[in-house]
């Protein structure tokens, strides 16, 4: 079952009162009469059958049809929603024609469908003709009900045009939790699709929105043009409800001061054996400081094979003002004790110094550092950020594209090794937040093992199993094809490159010719090495994720290949990361602040975490026709 997705708590009964007591509580009907409909239509806190004794008695026609609505309701209230549905088939024919009654027939039949078909079908239904003049309760519950099934059918542009709509209808204070929705709907989206909507005249509210979050995501790493952009965005939009109150991680990225070093320290290990990665990374950042030409910027490196610790220590004593690095979770979790020590050491000396003035002592700030690597444990720090190239992450982002994609049942084939097992976890907690779908997970072995996990993921062996049994009690004449299960919408493979030629075949060769077979998707952790056309002919029709720069052929790309021929992906993915850690220096203040801030990098689309984490979004391409193609 999908969990509900709905980021927006439905207006209560209370606050539809207040929104009645506001506008009154009666309604013009189609003959120029008037009906206390609205209150009464606002909820059904009564049991069906009780609605249906008062249709039964009611001589009036719109009252009649007032409690057959209201006991459709009370069905869909108590889950029924088969009765429901029966119900408002059998009123349609001869429904009123009042715009309150046949508008809540529609919201009705749009409820029931919600649960009975497509949620595409329910917005079909939930669609109010502009002539219709109703109450602002109603007017309320349709916006917000539209808002909800947009999200559930994945169209967060028309989420936010509706939960804009839905903000006219509210007091402030449901205005202002609607409008905190709105802003995080914006946040995961692009800049260019956000910009394609900028300018939608007829709904202003919702354009507004869009023009805000277009100027958030575009001048966030400027702080000056943002306050200026800011600032004609106010005065176009006065009465917008953004205006007088901006969101609060905008405000926050206004005020963040950012990172401007001249003095530039690298910490890697170039030398001994992770020096063939370090070098990698070195060239990423030679190269993105070469593009900038900005002489008044030194870059220096330190080898921390020795010593990190020391290595760190050289880089303060030279007048570093920002630290890259260092590059291993040994080498992170060396400075995190270091530094932890000279704290300790700080706080004792101050301490029996002064120890009248402890508590007004602030400690100097430390020299903000952009580690290159991720730790389980480290303590939140304003200055610290931890950039990784991090497979278990890269499996987390495949589970939200799953599910963009609309994937309601993944199973998983995993290798049965530590990093296989950490990927397959990372999805599944991942999948955990979208969907109360339960995720399969197969670890699978090198061998003859593999193609029998493959069966028994696939419930092939089952099928042969049922085969044999069968023709045991009838005879080997008996002809039969094994089946494989139906069950599932796709596998996302975690896979070493060597693996995953031989893996995808088995898979390819055991869906039985009764069962069309499911979209196959993998990391960059599989991707083969120099691919032949037999190869992507092999893995054809997979899709695959990796950092954006290894899917191009631009001249950077063949300057890499020309000049480092000998690098494998992992070093061309490590040069990218060295490219993006120089060119996040100047982000990083404003991207912390605003979460909504996407940096679209060599390795990913770059965001940061409130505890300085950076998530990297990575593209897709699928091999098809014997080549491997960008989506």
């Amino acid at each position: 079952m999908l969990k509900s997705l709905n980021t927006t708590k439905f207006v209560s009964v209370a606050i539809l009162s207040v929104i009645l007591a506001g506008c009154g509580v009666s309604s013009p009907n189609s003959t120029g009469t008037t009906a206390t409909v609205a209150t009464s239509l606002a909820s059904a806190p009564l049991a069906a059958n009780v609605y249906l004794a008062q249709a039964s008695n009611s001589k009036d026609p719109q009252q009649r049809d007032t409690n057959l609505l209201l006991a459709a309701h009370a069905y869909i209230n108590a889950n029924d929603y088969a009765a429901a549905q029966k119900l408002l088939k059998s009123i349609q024919p001869s429904l009123t024609q009042s715009p309150t009654l046949l508008a809540e027939h529609k919201y009705l039949t749009a409820r029931v469908l919600e649960h009975t078909s497509t949620y595409s079908d329910a917005l079909k239904t939930l669609n109010y003709p502009s002539s219709w003049s109703l109450p602002s309760w109603q007017m309320t519950a349709y916006h917000q009900f539209k808002a909800h099934l947009y999200q559930l059918d994945k169209q967060p542009i028309e989420q936010v045009r509706e939960l804009s709509l839905l903000t006219t209808y509210l007091p402030p204070a449901q205005a202002n939790e609607v409008n905190n929705t709105i802003w995080q709907v914006l946040q995961p989206m692009h800049e260019q699709t956000i910009k394609t909507f900028t300018q939608d005249a007829k709904t202003p509210v919702f354009a507004g929105w869009l023009q805000l979050a277009y100027i958030a995501k575009h001048y966030a790493v400027d702080p000056t043009q943002l306050v200026r952009y800011l600032g004609e965005w106010q005065k176009q939009n006065p009465y917008h409800q953004a205006a007088a109150k901006l969101p609060a991680d905008l405000d926050r990225a206004l005020n963040a001061k950012p990172f401007t070093p001249k003095n530039i320290a690298v910490l890697l290990p170039l030398t001994g054996p992770s020096a063939n990665a370090a070098n990698a990374i070195r060239q990423g950042i030679l190269a993105s400081y070469m593009a900038k030409q900005n002489d008044q910027v030194a870059v220096n490196f330190y080898d921390t094979a020795n010593d990190a610790a020391s290595a760190y220590q050289q880089a303060l004593t030279a007048g570093a003002e920002f630290i890259i690095g260092p590059l291993l979770p040994t080498e992170i979790e060396q400075i995190q004790v270091m530094n932890a020590a000279n704290t300790a050491t700080t706080n004792a000396l101050t301490n029996a110094a002064n120890p009248e003035k402890t508590a007004n002592t602030v400690a100097a700030a430390p020299v903000p550092q952009l580690f290159l690597n991720q730790v389980d444990k480290f303590t939140p720090d304003p200055n610290k950020f931890y950039f990784a190239l991090s497979p278990a992450q890269e499996a987390a982002d495949a589970a939200e594209h799953l599910y963009q994609d609309g994937v309601t049942m993944p199973l998983l084939l995993a290798s049965n090794d530590a990093l296989g097992k950490r990927m397959a976890e990372s999805f599944i907690q991942a999948w955990k937040k979208k969907s109360d779908n339960v995720v399969e997970v197969y670890y699978y072995d090198g061998g003859d093992q593999m193609k029998t996990t493959v069966q028994d993921a696939l419930g092939v062996r089952d099928s042969q199993a049922r085969i044999a049994r069968i023709k045991e009690l009838l005879g080997n004449s008996v002809q039969a094809d094994f089946r494989s299960r139906q069950d599932i919408d796709a596998i996302y493979m975690i896979s070493t490159p060597q693996d995953l030629t031989l893996l995808k075949a088995f898979i390819d060769v055991n869906f039985s010719v009764f069962t069309q077979p499911v979209p196959l998707y993998t990391s960059s952790r599989s991707r083969v090495e120099n691919e032949s056309t037999q190869t992507a002919q092999d893995l054809n029709n997979l899709t695959l994720s990796d950092a954006p720069w290894l899917m191009q052929n631009g001249e950077e790309n063949l300057m890499v290949n020309t000049l480092f021929s000998g690098w494998n992906n992992s070093q061309k993915r490590l040069f990218v990361m060295g490219y993006d850690a120089m060119d996040l220096i100047g982000r990083l203040a404003q991207m912390r602040s605003f979460t909504g801030y996407q940096f679209n990098g060599r390795s990913g689309a770059l965001s940061v975490n409130p505890d300085g984490i950076v998530n990297r979004q990575l593209s897709w391409g699928r091999y098809q026709r014997g080549s491997f193609r960008q989506l």
